[in-house]
């Protein structure tokens, strides 16, 4: 569970400029009407990368439709597990639901945490081509990701019988060639959440040990490289939304990218306007309640790569102005800094606020689904348990309430000089 969710959402994360806004080569991989399905084991289990993506997704783009099932379980290996062998499992968690989008990550459980012996790459080797070749071809028109494991931490308190983690880098090599051979996206976890590791080791050695507590399951700055990467991967858009204003001209026209902006008054030293977003930025929480993943946001490129929310405001006078956001002040800034542009995700907006509104309701559906799944693989019953169709019930609900809470709504700018 996610505790800050629950949490005042009352402070912000540190002020950060936008980067230039980076143009799409291709469309983004995921569209209106897919369903996704996250396959995997205890690491997809947690439902934090996972929730993070379908977060991204439904906060960016909220008049979408899509469906997302995370069939993680834990302890489960590319032969499967203690929920069921490859095939069941495959037939029951994963084309029963007919998914459009795939994505497997497998790997931690299949070198039994023993340094490399003759034979177990080979046996990964063997049944992730099984996997890979059935979900081709029962799922023949789904988009399938093939995801590099995440590491096992041999980083922040030294390496394990000669260091667990060159193992899952040889697994992910397995995984990119295969991704290849079979057509397949591709996606590496190893890496950048190693880099992250070695980078805030130098920096922050207790918090450092933090992002892996147990060295297998990061905690929620880990995920978020995770979710960061596979979202790159699919070439997810960084743009939240734009707006320009000229202060200085009532002739020129206000620039607006994924956005609209009526009611604009300029005044002799404030202007203010009615903002309505089509998107949200990402919902990270307050930075003194997850110091981790304040450094995930710190020392990564997260904000530029998938969080730009840019407001620029060029042609006011010489001084400082208060930004604010229904009624609410979200900061004082220069002329100069709102003429460069400012990045609103970074700041603690009311559009900030209704994301992690949104948060809030995708981990309530996530539970209701999590709940029902680890009823039904180890049940006799099944699909027909009759809790299991109480918590199916509910989910219709529970997805209607996060797609409520992540509509566009609109809000009352005003910048006013301070001195």
């Amino acid at each position: 569970m996610r505790d800050w969710r629950r949490a005042a959402l009352l402070l912000s994360l540190s002020i950060g400029g936008l980067a230039p806004a980076v143009g799409q080569s291709s469309p983004f991989a995921v569209h209106n009407g897919d369903r996704i399905t996250f396959y995997g084991d205890s690491i997809t289990a947690q439902r934090l990368y996972t929730e993070d993506v379908e977060e991204y997704v439904i906060t960016r783009f909220p008049s979408w439709h899509v469906e997302f099932h995370n069939a993680g379980v834990g302890g489960d290996k590319v032969s499967g597990g203690y929920a069921g062998p490859i095939d069941l499992r495959l037939d029951r968690d994963v084309y029963a639901w007919h998914p459009s989008i795939v994505t497997v990550m497998l790997g931690m459980n299949d070198f039994y945490y023993r340094a490399s012996e003759p034979g177990i790459v080979s046996s990964f080797t063997q049944g992730y081509e099984h996997l890979v070749d059935s979900l081709k071809r029962n799922l023949p028109d789904a988009r399938i990701t093939l995801i590099e494991p995440s590491p096992y931490d041999d980083f922040t308190r030294g390496p394990e019988q000669g260091g667990f983690n060159k193992v899952l880098v040889q697994y992910g090599a397995v995984v990119a060639q295969l991704s290849k051979e079979k057509g397949a996206q591709l996606a590496d976890f190893n890496a950048p959440v190693t880099e992250f590791l070695k980078a805030i080791n130098e920096q922050s050695p207790d918090l450092a040990q933090q992002v892996i507590p147990d060295r297998v399951h990061p905690q929620a700055g880990g995920h978020w490289i995770m979710a960061e990467k596979l979202l790159k991967a699919w070439n997810a858009p960084a743009l939240v939304s734009s707006v320009g204003i000229d202060a200085n001209s009532k002739d020129a026209p206000v620039s607006a990218q994924n956005a609209s902006v009526t009611n604009l008054v300029r005044g002799k030293n404030d202007l203010h306007w009615t903002e309505t977003e089509m998107a949200l930025p990402l919902p990270f929480p307050p930075s003194q309640l997850d110091p981790v993943l304040a450094l995930t946001v710190k020392y990564t490129d997260i904000l530029s790569a998938l969080d730009q929310e840019k407001l620029q405001v060029q042609g006011l006078a010489t001084g400082h102005y208060e930004l604010l956001i229904d009624g609410e002040s979200i900061g004082v800034f220069s002329d100069q800094e709102l003429g460069n542009g400012l990045n609103l995700a970074a700041l603690d907006t009311p559009m900030l606020k209704q994301a992690r509104l949104v948060a809030m309701d995708v981990q309530e559906r996530n539970s209701l689904e999590d709940a029902r799944f680890n009823l039904i693989y180890p049940s006799v019953e099944g699909e027909s348990s009759p809790t299991a169709a109480v918590l199916a019930a509910a989910m219709p609900a529970a997805e209607e309430q996060v797609a409520a809470d992540a509509k566009p709504r609109p809000h009352q700018f005003e910048i006013r000089l301070k001195n």
